[in-house]
């Protein structure tokens, strides 16, 4: 993800302020979670609230990325979106091999909400690498 010292165009600051501010939503909601405040609704129709809930601010973040590339000059917007792509398809497909895994090698459970992590992760791992559009 982008870093706030080296955001000095509009889009940049207004990139990382939403990001933080739907990551800071995300945060508070899954701290509550952790400690227990939602467990007396698990299994019920009210959970799936909550399950919307802390999928809100993902949404926003992706919303965010993708409005930082759409205001960003021309430059900034090919190597984000390529920076995008290829992390996307190598989350995807390290977490499909993962899946295959589980049907096939007995490996253990991955919940399906560890493919954001996974993806910005890839994400940060990846744009270093990527610094061009070609």
């Amino acid at each position: 993800m982008l870093t706030l010292s080296k955001q000095t165009t509009p889009a940049g600051r207004r990139y990382v302020i939403r990001t933080m501010a739907f990551m800071g939503g995300y945060v508070a909601v899954m701290l509550t979670t952790i400690g227990g405040a939602f467990d007396t609704i698990q299994n019920t129709p009210a959970a799936w609230a909550l399950a919307l809930t802390v999928a809100a601010p993902i949404a926003g973040q992706i919303w965010a990325t993708l409005s930082f590339m759409r205001d960003s000059d021309e430059f900034v917007r090919a190597v984000t979106a390529k920076q995008f792509i290829v992390s996307a398809g190598v989350a995807m497909a390290a977490f499909s091999a993962w899946g295959f895994g589980e049907s096939f090698a007995g490996a253990p459970h991955a919940e399906g909400w560890m493919i954001y992590p996974l993806f910005w992760a890839v994400f940060g791992s990846v744009s270093p690498f990527i610094r061009s559009s070609n």
